[in-house]
């Protein structure tokens, strides 16, 4: 598709004339910022005349730029660039961006994000402009696949490469590898199928970071040794939002050699659990990996993990449990469950109340005060309040009575149990 012709858009050069004019930056105020003018032996009236030394790293997103402007001014003011950011612009002709990065030749670092390439063709003679880039970011652009190829065979040094928010679904496979990329993000797209994820290990073959949340993966179906031999080096995978709902899947991750970092929030596999159920099985799980979520695992939560793996799968029949629970087993042998404690605080407890020879069952709250326990026993011991001394007696201590002396102190301060004793005296007049 060929891109209409534009008329009306700002030109790259004018913007930085504009944005970086030594009436804006009559001087330089410390590494890689501001500008200088170098006076040059140009004629006069030249675009030569005056000419700006930019910083090393231009951020010129969101200024309307459609056009690369005068080939030569590019050339003479950007051959120190090193890192450019075009995002958010109306650039839509790939030979107007080859045009700016055929002249600036220490580009390492493009962003073109959110800028309208649907449908336009790159020409391989245009794509050679970008041979120098290592780091490519393309988010939000609906650049074709087939494009995206072309730039992979034509930089051969690119290693992170940034595919976000492109609505892709299907991806088609390269006959020639990328044997340099590292990393690769590809989130917000629509890839739901294993079988075109598993084309990035062939055209990837080094591929250490693969950031793929937001697509609805629903399974990874390779089996080991494909996985084995397709993601040799991959260290790192962002898995978050997907559709995994088997645990077949997680465990399928132990499969990549060399795999240390899983991000897995937000999966339908994991609905119906607690947070800290999530993460205690997820670590069970993956044996190898170091960081879950983006949390470091230590080995006492991997070791708490793994126990409590053993005990959540206790009671469930033979051909239900997963692989991992049997070489678990072998680790730590047949765990039994943890007992259950109640932490919950007493509110009642069941006493024997003595005065002189009488003696009574009695249920008290403990949450009463001592004057208040005094009232409920008025009616037991037949004394009043002002004539009575409480005394606590532990059944379970060697020490002797513990006089309740305090009329405001609270019952369940005294640690009372079922079966302790209250004793009554009665004062002497």
């Amino acid at each position: 598709m060929e891109p209409p012709e534009d008329t009306e858009g700002r030109t790259f050069m004018e913007v930085i004339n504009e944005k970086y004019s030594p009436e804006n930056f009559p001087y330089r105020r410390g590494p890689g910022v501001g500008v200088v003018v170098v006076p040059t032996a140009g004629q006069q009236g030249s675009p030569m005349k005056d000419r700006l030394n930019l910083p090393s790293v231009l951020v010129l997103n969101s200024c309307g730029i459609s056009r690369a402007g005068e080939q030569a001014e590019i050339a003479a003011f950007c051959s120190h660039v090193m890192e450019l950011d075009l995002s958010h612009n109306n650039l839509h002709d790939w030979q107007e961006i080859s045009k700016i990065t055929s002249n600036i030749p220490n580009l390492e670092f493009l962003n073109l994000s959110s800028n309208p390439l649907a449908g336009m063709a790159l020409k391989p003679q245009c794509a050679e402009a970008f041979s120098r880039v290592r780091r490519l970011v393309l988010n939000n652009t609906q650049v074709s696949w087939d494009t995206v190829l072309l730039l992979t065979r034509e930089i051969p040094e690119l290693e992170e490469l940034f595919l976000c928010l492109n609505e892709y679904s299907s991806v088609n496979a390269s006959s020639v590898a990328c044997p340099t990329l590292r990393l690769l993000h590809i989130t917000d797209n629509s890839l739901q199928e294993w079988a075109e994820v598993r084309k990035f290990g062939s055209m990837f073959p080094c591929l250490e970071t693969l950031v793929m949340a937001n697509n609805n993966l629903v399974s990874i179906q390779d089996s080991k040794d494909i996985l084995q031999r397709l993601f040799p080096n991959l260290r790192s995978i962002n898995l978050n939002n997907s559709g995994l709902n088997q645990w077949e899947d997680i465990e399928k991750l132990n499969f990549f050699p060399k795999l240390e970092e899983v991000r897995l929030q937000g999966i339908p596999l994991l609905q119906a659990y607690s947070n800290a159920e999530r993460r205690s099985l997820l670590i069970a799980q993956l044996p190898s990996i170091s960081l879950l979520n983006g949390s470091v695992v230590t080995d006492s939560e991997r070791e708490d993990a793994e126990r409590f793996f053993i005990r959540y799968y206790l009671d469930y029949p033979e051909e239900e449990l997963p692989y991992r629970y049997h070489s678990l087993v072998t680790k730590y042998g047949r765990l039994e469950p943890l007992a259950e404690i109640d932490l919950r605080p007493r509110f009642r407890a069941q006493v024997e109340v003595h005065c002189e020879e009488k003696v009574e069952q009695l249920s008290i709250r403990l949450d009463q005060t001592v004057a208040e326990l005094k009232k409920q026993l008025t009616a037991v011991v037949q004394l009043s309040t002002q004539n009575m001394r409480l005394y606590y007696i532990d059944k379970g201590s060697a020490f002797g009575p513990e006089e309740m002396k305090y009329n405001n102190r609270a019952l369940h301060s005294y640690s009372i149990q079922d079966g302790d004793e209250i004793l009554v005296v009665p004062k002497t007049k």
